[in-house]
């Protein structure tokens, strides 16, 4: 590995720098008397050197004589983003060498924050959690980017060293303990990495080498140099860096944030090398998962149909139909969505904008993605970005009644694609979550305060970002999941995550044989397997609806109905056999999942 140090054993350690705007660079090892060690410029403006040195030993790397900065590819930061970086011993003791993952298309995914997710906020303390995430259903957790950020809280996306496993969380031996415990009980683990960008605070990278480039903007600054000069090296840093969380940590898959704001105009653009190295990984499958909000097939497809090879893609436009039908939202981007057609095409295609005009983007934009497999894509109603980027936070629990959140728990599950939780949504939890930060820097602090006040001027003042009980009150309340209604949405999205195990209609995510249909705001969706087929019934509407059902002929067996008493529901209307009926009625807000014979 061409960045950072690599522990030998026997007390050696090698360091390599990229630094090619540096006429010397040292390493200095920080003991109570400091050791200078010289560095050697070797090719294309690395720089290395080896020493004695043990783990845990700290360092720094001295530009031109003046100035100690810690490594950008630093494994561990103990004393925070402007401390010394620290030497680790990259071997560990792992149990899961048995371990053959899960394939991308079996996965329940369940997004979670570390440091809300429980108590403690640690990578540990989310081990204690693992079987109730089992019990449920889940067998994929996806966890949000833990690279080193200022403080003791932040999302993630302000992370300024990719490399370091975040301290106050446990560092990188917590993290790959939570990693071996998820294998040892079955379960996939997905960190989410970003790429596009790094925190402002801490982050010395462009005093070592020209990291950035001017050439393109982004919401954050100063894009990262992939396709300029020296981007090589650059590429180069990020390749090393997922090919360290997927060997070293033994990840499973990494989903990368906002690949949008990647901009490269290269003939092999760093995505599609990416993709490549990681598929040259040996042993079992690793996966890519992109964010984008472009709609463009291009990512996912392979690169025999001129596409990246990433894996699958998070796929916003379902979420937003569904969100847009059940809230009545219209703000921003939820202005493009909102009609029951726009669910009926997400359902059918994937991406609803496919080269359509869009309003809130005043242009066409997005590609067909009627002909890729339901498991090139990542649905969800609910997830960090949907929930944090809000005035106040809310979650959905806050937005729609309990029936509503019922059928969403059956439009996302039934769903033919690979279905995401965000961790809470599963009981209805009703704590915020919202945008929360700990910078050291006053200015930078004030910056973020007026940042947020400008995105939401219309609305009003927005919480403190700073302010550490902004983010206690996002953390997740966990007993809740045992009382009153939390326990019986619990309790469906189990049953409903046990159906999508049991039937093979449900499980597999060809769309070759699936039915999407329209009947007023009764949505129904046909989903074909050689073992049997099921049928969904979904009323969105606020009234019960009464119509003509068609199930292509077949007499369907009711397996679930949101609106039975058991979940809490009003009592249904649907009967156990659709024969039994000429005209079918449905309550409002509910869905029904009938087997086809």
């Amino acid at each position: 590995m061409k960045v950072g140090a690599m522990y030998l054993g026997g007390e050696r350690c090698r360091f390599y720098v990229w630094a090619p705007i540096q006429r010397s660079v040292s390493l200095k090892v920080v003991l109570p008397e400091s050791i200078i060690i010289p560095m050697d410029r070797v090719e294309r403006g690395y720089w290395c050197t080896e020493a004695h040195l043990s783990p845990k030993s700290k360092y720094f790397f001295t530009l031109e004589g003046c100035v100690d900065r810690p490594d950008p590819a630093s494994a561990y930061q103990p004393d925070g983003v402007h401390g010394p970086s620290q030497v680790i011993d990259r071997s560990y003791p792992w149990k899961d060498l048995g371990w053959k993952g899960i394939p991308l298309e079996e996965m329940v995914m369940y997004e979670l924050h570390v440091g809300t997710f429980t108590p403690e906020g640690t990578f540990e303390a989310i081990i204690t959690r693992l079987p109730d995430l089992l019990d449920l259903g889940v067998n994929a957790l996806e966890v949000m980017p833990v690279a080193q950020f200022p403080g003791q809280r932040n999302w993630g996306y302000d992370g300024a060293y990719p490399f370091a496993a975040q301290s106050s969380y446990g560092g990188p031996e917590g993290f790959k303990k939570l990693i071996d415990a998820c294998h040892g009980m079955g379960m996939s683990i997905v960190l989410d990495v970003v790429y596009n960008h790094l925190g402002p605070e801490g982050n010395y990278l462009s005093e070592f080498g020209p990291y950035f480039t001017d050439k393109y903007k982004t919401d954050w600054g100063s894009a990262m140099n992939f396709d300029g000069p020296f981007s090589d090296e650059v590429r180069n840093f990020f390749m090393e860096n997922a090919l360290y969380w997927l060997g070293d940590f033994h990840l499973d898959a990494l989903r990368l944030d906002a690949i949008h704001a990647i901009y490269d105009l290269s003939a092999k653009p760093f995505l599609q090398e990416l993709a490549e190295a990681v598929e040259s990984l040996p042993g079992r499958k690793r996966y890519l998962i992109a964010e984008s909000d472009l709609n463009d097939v291009r990512v996912i497809n392979p690169r025999d149909r001129a596409g990246y090879g990433i894996d699958a893609q998070w796929c916003d436009d379902f979420h937003h139909s569904l969100h847009a039908l059940l809230t009545g939202e219209r703000a921003c981007y939820y202005q493009d969505f909102g009609s029951i057609e726009d669910l009926a095409r997400a359902y059918q295609d994937g991406f609803v904008y496919d080269w359509r005009y869009s309003t809130s983007r005043k242009k066409r934009f997005g590609s067909s993605s009627a002909g890729l497999p339901g498991e090139k894509f990542i649905v969800f109603s609910q997830n960090h970005d949907q929930i944090g980027n809000r005035l106040f936070g809310e979650r959905l629990a806050s937005l729609v009644s309990f029936e509503a959140l019922k059928l969403v728990a059956g439009a996302l599950i039934i769903s033919p694609y690979i279905p995401l939780i965000f961790m809470g949504q599963e009981y209805a939890e009703d704590a915020p979550f919202i945008y929360f930060v700990d910078h050291s820097d006053e200015k930078l602090v004030q910056s973020v305060r007026d940042g947020r006040k400008k995105e939401f001027k219309i609305e009003g003042d927005p919480p403190d970002p700073q302010d550490p009980q902004t983010f206690l009150q996002s953390k997740i309340i966990w007993e809740r999941r045992d009382e009153g209604h939390h326990k019986v949405l619990l309790d469906l999205y189990r049953e409903l995550i046990r159906l999508r195990k049991t039937y093979s209609a449900l499980s597999n995510l060809s769309k070759e044989n699936l039915v999407v249909a329209l009947e007023g705001d009764v949505l129904i969706i046909i989903r074909a397997h050689s073992r049997g087929d099921v049928a969904a019934v979904m009323n969105f509407a606020k009234k019960e609806a009464s119509l003509c059902l068609n199930l292509q002929g077949k007499t369907g067996r009711k397996i679930i109905d949101s609106s039975d008493r058991v979940w809490k529901g009003p009592g249904s209307f649907t009967p156990d056999y659709t024969s039994q009926v000429e005209k079918f009625h449905i309550r409002p807000l509910s869905f029904v999942l009938y087997e086809l014979f």
